[in-house]
């Protein structure tokens, strides 16, 4: 193919780097050069979601399976082309991608090259091109060496969102199976409620004997059932109240001991407060003892050397004023 020959012990000894290879749309190539289609740029041209799995080797001939992520695949107008292709039901061409050392052939033949040491890159998806070897020749998807159509197999999501989808779906079950029973224990009582209070119901001297027993076991269970769901709500509040308690106490006990060593300093600084107005006599002992502490704070500074406040300036006494003289006759 290609003018270079492709030797089956070479092929026997490298198919199997065929698997897990990417599948890209086309060849990746980028100025006119080939890129590997795991290389960063070549999975950007090329992926649509598509890799080579399940590589074997039976008469001569290799086969793969092509799978395809379809949710992957429908996120680009080319992978959406090849499920459009495969929809149809039509082979689509195919064509390797390799790695390999080439020796020059000799002699009279024809080809010009000879691969050896193959490393498979990728197998590309070709819908606008032919390869090298075509589904005529049973090389491409979806047919075999008679042209037969193969079997299309496909994926439509990772492992991962298939544990997803199990644990929704077996939540939903679980949830559905709940309100179910839950229903079935509401219709019971319903059912032993009317048949309690209806004044339609039927003497019960009309009633067998087996409907009577039936029916008063079914409503004990439901009295008992009514029983303990009214207990368990009488005690929410309860559980409620102790869980907050439980956990704001640390809180609470802090917050105590901080207000009580604020409260002891504060009634050792009144009482300081406090002797010191009593011996500057602003105030007796007793009344000053009533004082709260922002107030004994206040008369504090009066008490304070060198806050007492300060004598006129302007006061100059008699001295600029005549004496002052008693009459004649008066002393």
């Amino acid at each position: 193919m290609n003018d270079i020959m492709y030797p089956a012990d070479e092929i026997e000894k490298s198919f199997a780097t065929l698997d897990r290879t990417p599948a890209p749309l086309g060849h990746p190539m980028v100025n006119g050069v080939f890129l590997s289609a795991s290389d960063p740029e070549g999975i950007n041209l090329g992926w649509i979601g598509a890799w080579n799995e399940n590589v074997r080797r039976e008469n001569g001939r290799v086969f793969l399976d092509k799978v395809i992520d379809v949710e992957i695949a429908n996120r680009s107008e080319g992978g959406k082309a090849v499920l459009s292709a495969i929809d149809k039901g039509e082979p689509v061409h195919t064509s390797t991608g390799l790695l390999a050392q080439l020796e020059a052939a000799n002699g009279d033949v024809s080809y010009s090259h000879i691969a050896r040491d193959l490393v498979f890159d990728h197998d590309a998806i070709l819908l606008n091109e032919k390869g090298a070897a075509t589904p005529e020749q049973g090389v491409g998807m979806m047919v075999n060496s008679k042209g037969e159509k193969e079997e299309i197999a496909v994926i439509n999501s990772s492992l991962s969102d298939i544990d997803q989808e199990i644990d929704w779906a077996g939540t939903r079950l679980v949830e559905a199976l709940r309100r179910k029973d839950n229903l079935s224990v509401w219709e019971r009582m319903k059912s032993a409620i009317i048949e309690a209070i209806s004044s339609e119901r039927e003497p019960v001297a009309n009633r067998k004997e087996a409907d009577m027993t039936v029916s008063k076991e079914q409503f004990d269970e439901l009295s008992a059932k009514v029983n303990t769901l009214s207990e368990g709500l009488d005690k929410i509040g309860e559980t409620i109240a102790n869980a907050v308690q439980t956990a704001v106490k640390p809180l609470t006990d802090n917050l105590a001991t901080i207000q009580n060593n604020q409260k002891a300093k504060d009634d050792a600084e009144l009482a300081g407060l406090v002797e010191k107005i009593v011996k500057a006599n602003i105030l007796d002992e007793d009344s000053a003892k009533e004082l709260t502490l922002n107030a004994a704070r206040k008369l504090a500074e009066k008490a304070t050397p060198g806050k007492a406040a300060p004598l006129n300036g302007a006061f100059t006494g008699n001295a600029d004023k005549p004496a002052f003289k008693l009459p004649e006759g008066d002393k």
